[in-house]
């Protein structure tokens, strides 16, 4: 497994005197500082970020319905769903950050395809702040030959050993991806394709380490596979992968556009509660682990805190538009 951009993460914690820019409030939304007082009241030392963005193939189409048919990495003056998605979760997140750092790698193009990922940073370090993240971002996309197959494991593996060398701190895996991991037409039913044996290996493995693997699907899916990785994969430690994907359309269709996929519909009606749920059962594991674990947990459901009341002043905030193009 490829450790580039790992030495370089910090792993110190310090007090969260989380400093960030505001909007003015409107009615309904929640104020920056509020959330920042409430995330320091909640013990948060440090958000341990870390980012991949998949450049598979699927992403040339998975535009169709909800990117006016373009790529899902096509670059204009128009944000494109990953640019949202970075530039809002970094937004609410880095504020957060103890040394602002996080590693962000990309997979799935023509030179890892599913077998490993590639670090933003031309000097292989972590990028300084969701800023730096976007604007490698940028950089990169018009220089990459997108390919596939469509394989979380590496990406997941990476986050592992950047767990493991941090000393067992608790880190978030944010995964922005535009699909299921791919499934050969020659995989019988009931049967699991290469990538998704290693894919579902990869998540059972991480259970055993303060780590959550949270996906943020979009485009137009489908996410199918990616529901039954939610909802059964087997023998974890915890419930350590969840599923965000998008609904609602480009141009203004009703709804929030993250949606936590799962059977259990009764927990999802509201897709942020669902969001909430995951963080408090995660907290279930955070209790009986060492306390940078537990601040972290906290601060991923307080985080989450604040998506819902976002959400709720209008139905179509900012932060419900990640995969809105």
């Amino acid at each position: 497994m490829n450790t580039r951009c790992v030495a370089s993460h910090g792993g110190s914690s310090r007090a969260a005197a989380a400093k960030g820019r505001c909007k003015e409030p409107r009615p309904g939304r929640l104020l920056c500082h509020w959330v920042t007082d409430a995330l320091a009241q909640a013990g948060l030392e440090s958000s341990n970020l870390i980012v991949g963005i998949d450049f598979t193939k699927s992403n040339e189409w998975t535009g169709k319905f909800s990117f006016h048919g373009r790529s899902l990495h096509h670059i204009s003056n128009t944000p494109n769903p990953y640019e949202q998605a970075i530039s809002i979760i970094g937004r609410t997140l880095s504020k957060f950050d103890e040394d602002n750092l996080i590693p962000c790698f990309g997979f799935g193009d023509a030179s890892t395809h599913d077998q490993d990922v590639f670090c933003f940073s031309p000097n292989e370090k972590p990028c300084n702040g969701f800023e730096e993240a976007l604007d490698r971002y940028r950089e990169l996309v018009p220089h990459l030959r997108l390919a596939g197959p469509t394989s979380f494991a590496p990406i997941i593996e990476m986050a592992m050993t950047i767990v493991e060398q941090s000393g067992g701190q608790y880190h978030v895996l944010l995964i922005i991806a535009d699909g299921q991991v791919t499934r050969s037409v020659d995989t019988a039913s009931g049967q699991l394709s290469s990538q998704e044996q290693k894919t579902v290996d990869a998540i059972v493995k991480a259970s055993e380490l303060p780590l959550s693997i949270v996906l943020v699907g979009v485009g137009d899916g489908p996410w199918d596979m990616m529901k039954e990785f939610d909802d059964n994969i087997p023998a974890r430690a915890f419930d350590n992968f969840q599923l965000f994907s998008s609904s609602g359309s480009s141009d203004g269709g009703a709804g929030p556009a993250l949606r936590r996929s799962s059977s259990a519909s009764s927990e999802v009606e509201n897709p942020v509660q669902g969001l909430i749920a995951y963080c408090k059962r995660s907290q279930q594991l955070a209790s009986v682990r060492k306390s940078a674990s537990d601040a972290g947990f906290r601060f991923l459901s307080s985080s989450a805190s604040r998506i819902a009341v976002e959400s709720e002043s209008d139905g179509l905030d900012e932060l419900t538009e990640i995969c809105r193009g």
